[in-house]
């Protein structure tokens, strides 16, 4: 790898904000420390003393029962299935290339657990092109294994994505020290590697799905490279009977030795073959590629097991890749794509634009391609976006589906149209089932802009905003689907018309389009709300002392599938403007229901620790039969306002920096579980004196 890599990893760990020295701990209560996601040195530490703010832990002494932040750590979003859908263009594929991600999030150390208080966060949503998410980073003075944290886990995991925690064992240039490869790679008494051991009850805890191997080091002998396959082979055999895949990195070969090669041969075969995957490092060439994928194939291994590298931490869609080499266009592919560093697309942003907004622009391009359409991919962009060779996945299978068109990040955070708090905010396990191709709008006339936009929400942070002219019907596809027909079933839509008079309706499809690139074969359903926000007197649910606007309020319809069986295969919305001229036409819900029912209250919500302003709080789950999405926390003011602190999936959260009302003696907390529908439970309530 080269040196810029490695600087971003230590620089971004020395500039970490860290969290300022603790006022003293309120009698009978633990201080209230901030939790991060974990990392560690396989089992000897660096000589001298660690950074402010960095703590130096061992893997092998690990223990689930000793880990004080598990709670705010371990992801709680099962891995979900996905099915692929008819391609939406020609060019892309399925059951070929595939696409894997290694992704730094934040720095090794002060990584927060839960989220921060700010909306600049790469926020990735596109994760219908996805196959697996490596948890990138590391570093010779923080640490070399990292666990990621939930809210990640959590988003991927919801879109039937895997994820991996990264083991780097960096170049003695950057701080490596052999002594750490031998640790990894020690035995016990018994022969067994216990290193191999913990790396599966450590994803096993806290939820992920394997462990991405980069062992860089140099230095070493055929003698370490037979003990690193001897580790590999039993981490495998251990990873898959927890159901975790292991990926190695094209560096150590089998003499131990630390030789990139760009391709899958005699000297790195061994570890292929001892893992599920193998990313080849980026001197890759034609030619090696498509011997490496013979090769595979002779050893009975999926070639599409190989990551090719692209390197696109410094120039993201401006890199310059051999596409025709990994993803040709008039044959099949080659071997899969190995994206690194696709963050990028916020990185590159100056400070001062680094807006949600302009976050999205910026991810829209690299994944979907210069057109921005991926039912119509522009032919001539020398960048060849993931959505131009391959197919999108999907995970809408089942009712309840609901998506309120949350990106895990905002400005604000709102609740039925109302602003509940005005605090940038970010938590990746928040995010919603995002629609998979944006943005596919058919239409004859104008084709108006599309996004995901943060000036306005029905609920979390987000919602879609159609602006432009429409002069002729447009339709926008939203999502694939496998939902089942009954008698019952009907599709909700929250929106609303801020400029321009705009006809909706409800398009379904109950069959897959005719071939790839074809549409969906839609049927229109008008969408005539039956549930609106009082027009004449809207209510703030937050504040009802304080009515909202009553100009372009939301509305809530519900359309009912009249004549129509089977399987819902795609849904989407057809807008059209009687008027013609320009619009504003925001999308704030989509659901699918199959009941009403809220879930159960949580139980024994509890302050757990305290300092000051910060607190750890946790609770149980309550025996239910509606099953939680996530839990949200809320703070009771005096003035009988309800003020939002934060979501959460787990079952405990962290607040920081808290303050008493004016003559307030105890702040007083509010805790709802909230379903798949948004439906909220009754609170659980605990109070915090002062």
């Amino acid at each position: 790898m080269h040196p810029t890599r490695r600087t971003v990893l230590i620089a971004g760990a020395a500039a970490a904000v860290l969290p300022a020295a603790p006022a003293l701990a309120a009698p009978g209560t633990r201080a209230a420390t901030a939790p991060y996601a974990s990392y560690w040195y396989p089992d000897s530490l660096p000589s001298g003393s660690p950074d402010t703010g960095v703590t130096w832990r061992s893997l092998k002494a690990w223990r689930a029962a000793d880990d004080p932040d598990l709670a705010f750590n371990a992801a709680s979003v099962p891995l979900a299935a996905r099915f692929t859908p008819t391609p939406a263009n020609t060019t892309a594929r399925s059951g070929q290339a595939r696409v894997q991600a290694l992704v730094s999030f934040g720095p090794t150390s002060a990584n927060p657990s839960q989220g921060s208080p700010t909306a600049d966060y790469y926020a990735l949503t596109h994760w219908a092109y996805l196959d697996e998410l490596v948890f990138w980073g590391g570093s010779a003075g923080e640490g070399l294994i990292l666990a990621p944290n939930a809210p990640i886990v959590d988003a991927a995991h919801r879109h039937g994505v895997p994820v991996l925690g990264n083991v780097f064992l960096p170049p003695t240039a950057y701080g490596g020290q052999l002594r750490w490869t031998r640790d990894l790679v020690q035995k016990d008494a018994s022969g067994r590697h216990p290193l191999a051991a913990q790396l599966v009850s450590v994803a096993a805890a806290y939820g992920f799905d394997g462990w991405f191997l980069n062992a860089e080091t140099g230095g070493g002998n055929t003698a370490l490279g037979t003990a690193m396959l001897d580790f590999v082979t039993e981490l495998k055999a251990l990873a898959a009977a927890k159901g975790q895949r292991v990926t190695w990195y094209d560096a150590m070969t089998v003499d131990g030795t630390v030789s990139w090669q760009g391709a899958l041969n005699d000297r790195n075969q061994a570890f292929f073959q001892a893992a599920d995957a193998m990313f080849v490092d980026f001197r890759w060439s034609a030619g090696g590629l498509a011997a490496s994928a013979t090769r595979a194939g002779r050893l009975g291994r999926d070639p599409y097991g190989l990551w090719a590298g692209v390197d696109v931490e410094s120039n993201g869609p401006d890199s310059s890749v051999n596409w025709d080499a990994i993803v040709p266009t008039t044959k099949a592919h080659i071997t899969s794509i190995g994206l690194y560093r696709p963050e990028w697309t916020r990185n590159h942003l100056p400070a001062d634009r680094r807006a949600p907004e302009d976050f999205h622009a910026a991810d829209d391009r690299f994944w979907t391609g210069r057109s921005l359409d991926p039912a119509r991919p522009d032919g001539t962009d020398p960048w060849r976006a993931p959505a131009v060779s391959v197919a999108d996945r999907s995970t809408v299978t089942s009712v309840p589906f609901a998506s309120v068109f949350n990106t895990g990040h905002g400005l604000r955070w709102y609740e039925e149209g109302a602003v509940t708090s005005d605090a940038p905010w970010n938590h990746l396990g928040l995010q919603d089932r995002l629609p998979s191709r944006r943005w596919v709008m058919r239409t004859a006339g104008r084709r108006p802009d599309v996004s995901l936009d943060f000036g306005d929400a029905w609920r979390g942070g987000s919602s879609v905003l159609v602006a432009g002219e429409l002069d002729e019907p447009a339709v926008l596809d939203l999502y694939a689907t496998r939902l089942p027909i009954t008698a019952g079933t009907v599709v909700e839509l929250t929106h609303r018309a801020e400029a321009g008079d705009v006809n909706v309706e409800l398009a379904v499809a109950t069959a897959e389009p005719g071939g790839p690139g074809a549409p969906p074969p839609y049927t229109y359903l008008p969408v005539n709300p039956v549930n609106p926000v009082n027009r004449v007197n809207p209510v703030n649910p937050v504040n009802p002392a304080n009515p909202v606007n009553p100009v372009d309020t939301w509305q809530t319809a519900t359309v009912r599938l009249t004549g129509l069986s089977g399987t819902v295969h795609a849904l989407g919305v057809r807008l059209t403007a009687p008027g013609g001229g320009p619009v504003r036409w925001r999308l704030g819900r989509i659901a699918v229901p199959d009941t009403v029912e809220a879930p159960a209250a949580p139980a024994g919500l509890r302050i757990t620790a305290a300092t000051g302003g910060d607190l750890r709080l946790a609770w149980n789950a309550a025996s239910h039969r509606v099953p939680v999405r996530h839990y949200e926390l809320h703070r009771l003011l005096p003035d009988g306002t309800r003020r939002f602190l934060g979501g959460t999936c787990q079952r405990a959260h962290f607040v920081t920096g808290l303050r008493p009302a004016p003559g307030e003696t105890a702040a007083r907390f509010e805790l709802r579980a909230v379903g798949e529908l948004y439906h909220a439970s009754a609170p659980v309530t605990v109070t915090h004196s002062w």
